[in-house]
């Protein structure tokens, strides 16, 4: 076949691909093969006609083959192109990235356009293979290359706000490089918006500080990007929200950081971030009423804040609110669990569930103390802080573990002999078994150690109290202690308790006694014995306005069955004046939380009768007997309305009852000469 031939029969498949004739174009190309097996053009027409036949395998050999021959030719590397764009294979993704690469070579110096066209396929395969960085480097350079062409500022914004939808989904499986040309192009996005200001661009801004607060390390970058918005749009709290919770969440609350709260509640009065903010700064400055109300509103606006609620449960736990404390780590890491930063947020999940371990120490019972050491091992498997230590051998007393915790206090001395906590461990297991001696040795040698812990005093302070003879005589010492563990701990209600005990019953100072009690039932609600000891000592002190005050709100709170100091104490004023109803009503509340207390059935009793209700009078006294046989007050109330109903005979059983027991009780002597005479009418 001669060259002529050849150029005949290329021509012919030529013709027979235009007219979809792809058989009978596969047949000139392969004369022409037997002739120059080596042909570039009747190699690319195979691969056309393969192609079009359905018959991939073929074409992409044909393809393969002609560019081998002449590797800077396009024609043969278009048809691949096309070839591997119509299968759906991660062998064809692989092999159209190096086809694509090929092709740009080929056009970089040929038809810029073309290039572009390429480039913006092969990002668009980048992306799908989740190739980040090969993703910004092409579209770095698609768009240099668009700026040499000449192109205008509107399209190169629409570039790199391209580069940046692409780029800114999956920040967290990026490497730096990708980081930082992410970060690059939304600068560049948001200088280049037009016009400024507008929607637009303040969305677009919104979105460049959110991408800012991902990177923990971009502080610096992140504050100007937030002052600079903050210039452009003075009424939008967006910037200063931003850097308040980067400030919250870096546990980092500087100056600085209050000022930014403040500009943000000049902006929004209910703003979350500046809520919790200033709330940090009260914690910081121990001003807990004030943490607990601004970190509270602050987290009712920002529930997912992880960072707010650990330090609201760090002022609850200072506030010995121990239980909503652990309500408040709780929220803490289940707010943590949310989040793809695994790094900071194990470290937060940490603390967490230490000061969670903290709390439920502070709670009584064996399920509490199971919980804080399941906590405590969350932990300790990767930080054996010997304070944590000590902290697990509390739960350990708690749960009735007394030599597991021994054994840990013995440990903790040998390895950390200037530990504080484990002297007051071991303390704490004498003092449970009652060997106040050794007690109070570990108790002061953990004030030795760390002198300004309100614990360590009150738990001597009370070991002083129980000690011996000499000092249940002589509570100076104990006196001395509480007075430091209430200094040193405002809200620790145990010690204002004891301290309102040696006034009322040691010193006699009822209004001191009475100071103090207020001030333990104030931070204890469930203080009962304190609640009661206010009321009584107000009303020996003629201020009954106070003692019913107490009462009313302590009652009108409690749940059915609970506070029955509170009802008694107001049923029996009520019965004092006269209020019958009222009193009927607080006495039955009192028994549903002590069906068994005689007392009660007696009072209760005396109100029924002052309404003239005998029946249900004699039932109360008959109950009172019941529990305490040996009340002859009730006897003798249970005689007397026999007496009024006319049982005559019944009423001198139960008075013959009470003379054997008590010969001169002058009301029995009286009620059964009076149902004798009477008996004696009739």
């Amino acid at each position: 076949m001669s060259n002529k031939e050849v150029k005949a029969a290329l021509k012919s498949a030529r013709d027979a691909i235009r007219n979809k004739e792809y058989k009978e174009a596969l047949k000139h190309c392969k004369a022409v093969l037997k002739q120059e097996k080596n042909n570039y053009n009747a190699w690319v027409f195979i691969g056309l006609a393969a192609a079009e036949l359905e018959q991939p395998d073929q074409a992409k050999g044909a393809y393969k083959k002609a560019a081998e021959l002449e590797p800077g030719q396009l024609l043969a590397w278009q048809g691949l192109a096309n070839l591997y764009e119509k299968t759906n294979h991660a062998d064809a993704r692989e092999d159209l990235v190096n086809v694509y690469q090929k092709l740009l070579e080929l056009y970089e110096s040929t038809d810029k356009q073309k290039w572009c066209e390429v480039c913006k396929k092969l990002v668009e395969l980048y992306y799908q293979e989740k190739k980040f960085l090969q993703v910004a480097r092409s579209w770095h350079r698609l768009i240099k290359t668009r700026q040499e062409e000449g192109a205008d500022n509107n399209e190169l914004h629409q570039l790199w706000q391209r580069l940046v939808q692409l780029l800114a989904e999956c920040v967290h499986l990026q490497d730096n490089e990708t980081q930082q040309l992410l970060l690059g192009a939304f600068e560049q996005a948001v200088s280049s918006s037009d016009p400024i200001p507008s929607e637009d661009h303040q969305k677009l801004y919104r979105e460049f500080i959110q991408c800012l607060s991902k990177f923990p390390h971009e502080f610096p970058r992140l504050k100007k990007a937030c002052e600079d918005m903050m210039v452009l749009y003075p009424s939008v709290s967006y910037p200063l929200e931003v850097l308040c919770l980067h400030f919250i969440q870096s546990d980092s609350f500087t100056d600085e950081a209050v000022d930014c709260c403040h500009k943000l509640l000049d902006i929004d009065s209910r703003s979350g971030p500046a809520l919790i903010g200033l709330g940090i700064r009260s914690l910081q400055e121990k001003k807990y009423e004030d943490a607990f109300r601004n970190l509270t509103e602050g987290l009712q606006q920002i529930s997912h804040c992880s960072t707010g609620w650990r330090y609201l449960g760090e002022t609850q736990l200072k506030m010995h609110k121990f239980k909503e404390a652990v309500h408040s780590f709780n929220q803490a890491i289940k707010t943590l669990g949310h989040l793809n930063e695994p790094s900071s947020s194990k470290q937060q999940r940490n603390l967490a569930y230490c000061f969670k371990a903290e709390a439920l120490i502070k709670i009584p019972g064996t399920e509490s103390a199971e919980e804080a050491i399941n906590c405590l091992d969350q932990v300790l498997d990767r930080n054996n802080d010997p304070k944590l230590i000590a902290l697990k051998g509390q739960a350990f007393l708690n749960k009735g573990l007394a030599n597991e915790a021994l054994k840990i206090a013995e440990d903790l001395k040998l390895a950390h002999p200037e530990l504080a906590k484990a002297h007051y461990l071991e303390g704490l297991i004498y003092y449970t078994q009652k060997n106040y001696n050794q007690a109070k040795e570990s108790f002061q040698k953990a004030i030795e150690k760390e002198a300004e812990v309100a614990d360590f005093h009150f738990s001597l302070g009370l070991t002083y109290w129980f000690m011996s003879e000499e000092t249940r005589r002589d509570k100076t010492k104990a006196l001395t202690q509480f007075l430091k563990a209430a200094k040193l701990d405002n809200y620790l209600g145990n010690a204002f308790h004891y301290l309102g005990q040696y006034y009322r019953d040691i010193a006699g100072d009822k209004n001191r006694a009475l100071g103090c009690y207020k001030k333990a039932f104030e931070k204890d609600r469930m203080d009962g014995e304190a609640g009661a000891a206010v009321v009584d000592l107000s009303t020996e002190l003629g201020d009954l306005e106070t003692a019913l005050a107490v009462l009313t709100e302590v009652t009108e709170r409690s749940s059915t069955g609970r506070a029955k100091w509170a009802w008694l104490r107001r049923g029996l004023y009520y019965l004092r004046a006269g209020q019958h109803s009222e009193a009927v009503a607080d006495l039955q509340a009192a028994l549903r939380a002590d069906p068994k207390d005689s007392n009660c059935w007696e009072s209760l009793g005396d109100a029924y009768l002052s309404r003239g209700g005998y029946t249900t009078a004699l039932k109360s006294f008959r109950k009172s007997q019941e529990l305490n046989p040996k009340s002859i007050y009730s006897i003798y109330k249970a005689a007397a309305i026999e007496q009024i109903l006319g049982k005559y005979k019944n009423a001198i059983a139960e008075y013959q009852h009470i003379l054997k027991k008590s010969k001169d009780y002058v009301p029995a002597l009286k009620g059964n000469w009076q149902s004798d005479e009477r008996l004696a009418y009739f």
